[in-house]
């Protein structure tokens, strides 16, 4: 199966990656094309597109400004050690055996507003720009428009690569938008995480996104390929509800924390 994850806001390039080995990303050429919309844009730009503030909008200018289509280990690191975040922190990528990571490398991708599509071993220099920014473009006025078919058509590429039909959506909406379900080729599984609270299950932000991360990483630990041995994920204390569940959208509860 081909495992779907969003990136986060939050990045780590001040410690080591948990391995020395690394990829180059694949869409680079599209990446570039980005960073010179980027570059355009004053500090001040910045902050209004992205709503934050000065002092993030001046760091993201300067790193808009230091991008490099020459990639290596002195400017980048790789995605699945950079990223920070609730997904990441339920994933744990620091503990993660060197079996677990070579089946990321071929079974998961991360969504990206500036990448496209990352393998976890792929190199990235820090950035952000989330896939939602109402960016102008040569293609449009978003990043949709401007990724077009072209993540699609790389996720079937994977999916092709690793010879099954299975995507297993962990990505947020604003990420998942980027790809046309109805042109995947393959069967299109999302998970749903429910907490109680207050005597009713519901989806909550903060533990879903840890969820996402933790069955991510039992994915990777369990050499996970079906569809049934996904509904066995069973990590703290999340249990599969068949009641509630579809084939194409499996629920999983869990008691209040």
């Amino acid at each position: 199966m081909l495992v779907l994850v969003s990136p986060a806001k939050t990045l780590d390039y001040e410690n080591e990656a948990g391995t020395s080995e690394h990829t180059l990303p694949k869409l680079v050429q599209h990446s570039e094309q980005l960073i010179e919309e980027c570059r355009k844009l004053t500090p001040s730009d910045i902050a209004s597109l992205m709503k934050v503030s000065d002092k993030i909008a001046g760091l993201n200018a300067a790193r808009f400004a230091s991008w490099s289509r020459d990639f290596s280990t002195d400017n980048a690191k790789q995605a699945l050690y950079a990223f920070r975040g609730d997904v990441y922190t339920g994933l744990d990528a620091d503990t993660l055996s060197p079996q677990s990571i070579e089946r990321a490398q071929k079974h998961l991708r991360i969504l990206s507003g500036l990448y496209g599509l990352l393998r976890p071993l792929d190199l990235m220099q820090p950035y952000r720009l989330e896939m939602g920014t109402r960016l102008a473009n040569t293609k449009g006025t978003n990043l949709y428009q401007f990724w077009g078919d072209v993540i699609t058509d790389e996720v079937n590429l994977a999916l092709s690569e690793q010879g099954d039909e299975i995507v297993v959506n962990l990505a947020s909406n604003e990420y998942f938008k980027a790809i046309k379900p109805k042109s995947l080729k393959g069967s299109l599984i999302t998970p749903v995480f429910k907490d109680r609270k207050n005597g009713q299950y519901k989806v909550i932000s903060f533990f879903a996104k840890r969820a996402r991360g933790m069955m991510v990483r039992y994915i990777l630990d369990n050499d996970i390929k079906t569809l049934a041995g996904l509904i066995e994920f069973d990590v703290a204390g999340y249990y599969y509800c068949e009641a509630e569940s579809t084939a194409l959208a499996p629920v999983f509860k869990r008691e209040e924390q």
